[in-house]
């Protein structure tokens, strides 16, 4: 682990205005710099930085943190990550929490990694330069072909495709049996580091390794800090046996087709799940456009990053998994899925319901026309078309329900598929621990179940169907599905008082964070007395994070606040208001007196409710005890004590 000295020095050398300003426009308001936010999309500039406390926060979107965070959430690191990346950047030196024999042991691992990337990046320059280029390779022409065929010119040096081309890089595979193990042997590289990556086969017979992609069109898989960490090789057509033969090659001898796509194994350093094709080059428009679009293919991908649409991932040849909804999460809280319309990508919508829930993405889901992907719908009918698509898309579960129960299919299945799709959306509902979204989803499955009889379908089993869906939305006792009326009614006043006191506790709260050094005067000390809840404790965590010359320690700070505070005080810290102490005093202590007296008016409030209630028993002491209660609450008010 990193010696927290070390991160301590690496957030103090970092210059956070530089740091950000390397991705965002800043300009100096007051004590801040403000910009538009790199991580969603907005016209007017809501993000703040502030450079005395090392502290960033965005007012729309509410993403926060120091120097490291910013790394992490910009460039997809994790912690460590982060850390060493400011370290060399500020010329920090990395000390190390553990033993000698441990640092050893760490750094022994991190150069085998590292020497495993170093293969992954030549084979990924070999394939480009294969397909591209001076050093080409004659058989290119079928992957360049292929290209076309999809309307990837590769004829112009620049524009969209070139970029997209270049980002992906994207290669060819030659065909001979040791194309790739010959360039890695002038390289100087060992092919057992080859072999750890998947990209060389031991013989099976004899000694020696051969090339595990032949005659393929490659795309580089690269994890979300731009390292190539794998490939996938889509298929080509066979060369002639002529064209074979002039380059010394055996023709192929016929036999089963090559599998569509070849993909790495797992390595040490590619794990399929954990990683999702396209998000390094992807990672800044998701977090401008503040959702990512979730697709099947490599090639659907590529082609519509090609066409302007750049906010587009996809799975590496599994399922969508948990670890890959978590990681796309810390770029977009929402994803939109626009998998293919058969039956494959239908189900492969309805398995990343779970994993999207898991993860904790808000879910989408898309319809393309019938028979194409979004490679073919972007490159026959433009970028217009699959954008209108996308903005036809429903909330997932709402989309799954009406998959279930469409018309036409729903009615030409047996009886037996009918009940099997009466219980999928039931378990649908199931699913649903939120009652109110569970209740929305059922009003929208009973609409479309309605629906039914119209075409033909029997009235028992819409009634199956009703039935069905009632049981999904049942709660048991210790989950009453009616809401207490005590819960979902207040009286508007008692509202109204409740949010003045937290609009005022806030204020109170915010001269504190503007000038911690007003927790030396005694008057302030005792008009915090009038705070309470979050806001008291939030209050008190401010002297326990004070560093040295009364500077607060902002991470520290907020990690020991409650949550529901936390957006006003990293706003706050970023963006100061009172510009000196003696006005954040003065400020402070008007509020102070402020809140005493709504307090009072929320306990008059209390008594007279009280009243109220007690009047009709008869109960002459305890009514007489709260008409006491009531006139000292109103000289307290008053200030007579």
């Amino acid at each position: 682990m990193i010696h927290a000295d070390t991160i301590a020095r690496v957030k103090e050398r970092t210059d956070l205005v530089s740091l950000v300003g390397e991705t965002v426009r800043l300009t100096r308001r007051g004590r801040s710099f403000v910009g538009l936010c790199p991580f969603h999309k907005e016209k007017s500039p809501s993000f703040h930085v502030n450079p005395e406390r090392g502290i960033f926060h965005c007012f729309g979107c509410k993403e926060s943190g120091t120097a490291i965070d910013f790394v992490m959430k910009v460039e997809g690191m994790n912690f460590a990550e982060a850390v060493r990346a400011l370290a060399e950047r500020s010329g920090v030196e990395i000390i190390e929490t553990a033993t000698e024999a441990e640092r050893r042991e760490a750094n022994a691992a991190r150069r085998a990694r590292d020497d495993l990337y170093a293969v992954s990046h030549l084979a990924a320059t070999f394939f480009e330069q294969s397909m591209r280029g001076p050093s080409a390779h004659p058989l290119a022409s079928y992957a360049l072909a292929e290209l076309a065929r999809r309307g990837l010119d590769t004829h112009e040096a620049t524009g969209p495709v070139a970029d997209a081309l270049q980002a992906f890089r994207v290669g060819y595979a030659p065909p001979g049996w040791d194309g790739l193990a010959n360039f890695l042997k002038r390289q100087g590289v060992s092919p057992v580091l080859a072999e750890k990556v998947g990209l060389l086969v031991a013989r099976g017979t004899g000694t020696g390794f051969y090339d595990r992609f032949r005659h393929r069109l490659m795309f580089a898989v690269t994890d979300v800090q731009g390292r190539v960490i794998a490939f996938s090789g889509r298929s080509l057509p066979e060369p002639t046996p002529d064209e074979m033969r002039r380059l010394g090659l055996q023709p192929s001898t016929a036999g089963e087709s090559p599998a569509k796509y070849m993909n790495s194994p797992e390595s040490p350093i590619y794990t399929k799940g954990e990683h999702l094709f396209g998000l390094h080059q992807a990672r800044h428009s998701i977090r401008q456009d503040g959702q990512a679009i979730l697709v099947e293919g490599n090639f659907d991908v590529l082609s519509l990053h090609a066409r302007g649409i750049c906010n587009v991932i996809a799975p590496l040849g599994t399922a969508f998994t948990t670890t890959q909804a978590k990681l796309l999460k810390r770029f977009a809280p929402t994803v939109t899925i626009l998998f293919d319309g058969d039956a494959a990508g239908r189900k492969a919508t309805w398995a990343a319901r779970i994993p999207a829930h898991e993860g904790g993405l808000e879910a989408r889901a898309a319809t393309l026309p019938a028979k194409l992907d979004p490679d073919e719908l972007v490159r026959t009918k433009g970028p217009d078309a699959l954008k209108s698509v996308l903005k036809s898309a429903k909330e997932l579960y709402e989309h799954l329900i009406e998959d279930a129960l469409q018309n036409d299919s729903f009615n030409d299945a047996t009886t037996d598929g009918k009940l099997a799709r009466m219980r999928a959306v039931a378990n649908l509902l199931g699913e649903q621990k939120d009652p109110v979204k569970r209740l929305m989803l059922k009003t929208y499955a009973d609409r479309l179940s309605s629906k039914l009889i119209v075409g033909g379908t029997a009235p028992a089993d819409l009634r199956q169907v009703e039935q069905l869906l009632e049981q999904a939305t049942r709660y048991d006792a210790e989950q009453p599905i009616e809401l207490r009326a005590a819960e979902t009614t207040m009286p508007g006043h008692r509202a109204r008082s409740r949010a003045q006191v937290q609009d005022v506790g806030e204020y109170i709260l915010g001269a504190l964070l503007d000038h911690p050094v007003l927790l030396d005067d005694p008057e302030v000390m005792e008009a915090l007395d009038v705070l309470d809840g979050d806001i008291a404790l939030a209050a008190g965590a401010v002297r326990q994070s004070l560093g040295t010359e009364t500077q607060l320690i902002p991470d520290e700070f907020l990690a020991h606040i409650p949550a529901s505070i936390q957006a006003f005080a990293a706003g706050r810290l970023a963006s100061p208001v009172f510009e000196t102490a003696d006005v954040a005093r003065e400020e402070l202590l008007k509020n102070a007196g402020k809140l005493r007296r709504l307090s009072l008016s929320r306990e008059k409030a209390a008594t007279v409710d009280e009243l109220q209630r007690v009047a009709p028993l008869g109960d002459v002491e305890r009514e007489a005890a709260l008409l006491r209660e009531a006139v000292r609450q109103a000289k307290a008010k008053l200030g007579l004590g």
